[in-house]
């Protein structure tokens, strides 16, 4: 049976004046080509629908016309309340700053990652798309991410990409007051943490091992 993951992406761009943003293009797409090689059936979404808006900063001379090709996926997005989990057997957060401003606040994103869990079904998020785990609350009142061994751009990081100031919250430490077990690795360097159906990556270099964790549990 084909296995169906999932995508929501942000669809937020600035920052702040003179400071666009969006998804940080080779999370989104090193995850769609990892999934796409294994022959899963792919849905991308976002809170409003449409165009899912690229980091400017996500693309440079090095990134690969491989990863480039993926920007056609992020053209027409489903809206997140026009999804249902029966549908898929994972959901996959991709990061990006933009990811900081309506995935904690969308009610439609929180309530569908909710219903995966209770299904005991995937949720996956890398870098900053763990921002959107943040709101969700389970039946019995408590977080999500409570008690969970979670990862997430950490305030370092945040720290050393000079826009701690700017951004709403600092995510790792939102995790932490949620009562996740927060686990960080060095800076900049692959790291993953798997706390049963909840697996989460640091950083953009964490993409495709979080990727191949999804990968593992779904077969």
């Amino acid at each position: 049976m084909t296995r169906k993951v999932l995508i929501v992406v942000t669809n937020h761009t600035e920052i702040h004046e003179g400071r666009t943003t969006g998804i940080w293009l080779s999370e989104f797409a090193e995850a769609y080509i990892g999934f796409a090689n294994k022959g899963y059936e792919i849905t991308v979404a976002s809170p409003l629908g449409g165009i899912g808006p690229i980091d400017p900063g996500s693309i440079n001379d090095g990134t690969t016309s491989e990863i480039l090709a993926t920007q056609t996926y992020l053209k027409n997005t489903l809206r997140v309340d026009e999804v249902s989990e029966a549908e898929f057997d994972a959901i996959f957060l991709p990061g990006g700053h933009g990811t900081m401003y309506d995935l904690p606040r969308h009610q439609p994103l929180h309530d569908l990652i909710a219903r995966f869990d209770q299904a005991k079904k995937v949720i996956a998020a890398v870098c900053h798309g763990p921002a959107g785990l943040v709101g969700v609350t389970l039946a019995d009142g408590q977080p999500l991410v409570s008690g969970k061994r979670v990862t997430a751009f950490t305030d370092q990081e945040e720290a050393s990409a000079k826009l701690d100031k700017h951004v709403p919250f600092l995510l790792e430490s939102k995790l932490r007051d949620l009562g996740a077990v927060f686990v960080a690795g060095p800076k900049w360097s692959s790291h993953v943490e798997v706390d049963g159906n909840l697996i989460t990556g640091q950083n953009p270099q964490s993409t495709i091992a979080a990727t191949n964790a999804v990968i593992a549990q779904l077969g």
